[in-house]
């Protein structure tokens, strides 16, 4: 082995040795540092149930997510506080350090992986549907090939849009806007998270009668996950156990029914698997 060689092999050893302390260094920081404030924070999108919104009557934040993140916080011994972020804003906040963690309709993606931690065990499997004008006749996703569809800025179902049926992707700022746009024809047909859309239709029935979900088939279907910022495996570990825990015990089925969600064989697998 040559001098220069070894010389940069200990280089390479040592930025490797102080990468791993750094982050170490990170995750500790990032755990103490919510100890001593007591509080954890939370970025959610309240664009609407079942996931998340805000009570018209008591003003307060509600849906599956809001109750996930409040029992976290409380299982890690924390206050919780909630931050309202949209899909184009959120991992800036989280890498910014708004937010401590995001349960923010945000599936995990490898993209998404490769520059923020997550806790392993998903709380959900979901997919996007497309709501379309009665009149429109879309029955299949190839039908939105060279055609307009609206969609949140930072979805990842942008791409399998474009890519895989040529559709025409118009992002907005957040959901209620890209609906906005379908309802002033901007767009043939609205994809967002099926769990959402299936819950405007029914809770606003006669203000949506013309429009339906007419596919068979989500798109792409993917794990919900809890996001952190890169490199943080103390607090990425700890609510990963607390995940695991409330699948086992019910509680994540339990607030799926409460809030509307299908129990579908994901949940009732996962909370099979936990409780055993």
């Amino acid at each position: 082995m040559s001098r220069r060689f070894r010389l940069q092999y200990v280089a390479a050893l040592a930025a490797a040795f102080f990468l791993l302390q750094s982050n170490s260094a990170t995750a500790d920081a990032t755990s103490e540092k919510l100890k001593e404030r007591g509080t954890i924070t939370f970025g959610v999108i309240l664009s609407g149930p079942p996931y998340g919104y805000i009570d018209p009557t008591t003003k307060e934040e509600r849906g599956f997510n809001v109750d996930l993140a409040r029992e976290i916080g409380r299982r890690l011994d924390l206050k919780v506080a909630l931050v309202q972020v949209t899909p184009p804003n959120r991992v800036q906040f989280l890498q910014q350090g708004k937010v401590d963690a995001l349960i923010a309709n945000m599936e995990w993606t490898a993209e998404r992986a490769e520059i923020l931690s997550f806790a392993p065990t998903p709380f959900f499997k979901v997919g996007g549907a497309a709501l379309t004008r009665k009149s429109a006749a879309i029955k299949q996703w190839s039908d939105l090939k060279g055609k307009p569809v609206c969609a949140s800025q930072g979805s990842n179902y942008a791409k399998p849009l474009t890519e895989e049926f040529g559709a025409q992707v118009r992002g907005y700022p957040s959901q209620p806007e890209s609906l906005l746009a379908l309802k002033g024809g901007n767009c043939v047909a609205a994809v967002h998270v099926s769990g959402t859309l299936r819950a405007l239709l029914k809770d606003r029935a006669e203000e949506w009668q013309d429009f339906e979900l007419p596919l068979a088939t989500d798109l792409i279907p993917s794990d919900g996950v809890v996001w952190v910022r890169k490199g943080e495996a103390d607090i990425q570990a700890r609510i990963d156990a607390i995940l695991k825990e409330l699948h086992g015990s019910g509680f994540i089925l339990g607030i799926a029914e409460k809030n509307g969600l299908v129990i579908d064989d994901f949940l009732r697998e996962t909370n099979a698997r936990f409780k055993s």
